[in-house]
């Protein structure tokens, strides 16, 4: 369902008001036309990206609220030009949703992370690291969190992958976008990022290995072509600013 594109009759249109549960709607919510299950049960969703009240709207669905304690789910449908992540969703159906125990399922994902590099003895040395789920070298990175800026996220994710505290190199980021298993379109940030620590802490639950590697050497290690590119633009970026 996620990506599909749907029309979704309202029922109960935005500023309207929930006597039951006590709430004013601050999102169109209606029926997705022939979603009904197995079951014989209409399928709700929320619309985002509409800021005024509507009847019928056609949209893509961008996630799936599953609510906890068996009390089904609720789908969320916008326009195709916007994109929200997990965040966005939950921060908009709060007004409805905020004390009922839920996960989401969004079609799109959104990470930061960072290229980091050191000086040694025989030159500039990367940090790698290979992560359990993908079993894949790459960049540290992971899920922006409420509140946090790009960079924010970026640091925060270094530290808990591996212990290491990072600046941020003003002037370079490089966006990465694909599909994971030709369902989820995730986007990753990726910051250039200098540190003084040789050592690391691997976060056990989420990293398999990591290591220091030339730049050489870490364009042998990198399984993704695009990772490789971001390597080498970063290179360029150092050379560059004499960094």
């Amino acid at each position: 369902m996620l990506g599909k594109f749907v029309k979704v009759r309202v029922t109960s249109p935005m500023y309207s008001y929930n006597k039951r549960f006590g709430f004013k709607y601050k999102l169109n919510y209606g029926i997705m036309e022939g979603s009904r299950t197995r079951k014989n049960t209409v399928q709700f969703a929320y619309i985002m990206g509409i800021n005024h009240p509507v009847r019928n709207f056609d949209g893509r669905v961008i996630a799936v609220v599953r609510r906890y304690g068996g009390r089904g789910a609720v789908w969320v449908v916008a326009p195709k030009s916007t994109r929200y992540i997990v965040n966005d969703i939950k921060a908009a159906i709060s007004f409805a949703e905020g004390n009922i125990g839920y996960n989401i399922e969004c079609l799109y994902e959104s990470s930061c992370g960072a290229e980091i590099y050191r000086e040694d003895h025989d030159g500039k040395k990367f940090l790698l690291i290979r992560n359990k789920r993908s079993a894949h070298w790459g960049f540290p990175k992971g899920h922006i969190e409420p509140g946090e800026t790009k960079e924010e996220t970026a640091v925060r994710e270094v530290l808990e992958e591996t212990g290491i505290n990072i600046d941020i190199i003003p002037g370079f980021v490089k966006n990465s976008e694909y599909s994971i298993q030709g369902k989820i379109e995730k986007s990753v940030s990726i910051f250039l990022a200098k540190t003084e620590q040789t050592d690391y802490t691997l976060q056990e639950e989420e990293i398999e290995e990591c290591g220091w590697y030339s730049f050489q050497d870490s364009l042998k290690v990198l399984n993704y072509e695009n990772d490789r590119f971001i390597l080498t633009e970063a290179m360029n970026f150092i050379k560059d600013n004499n960094l």
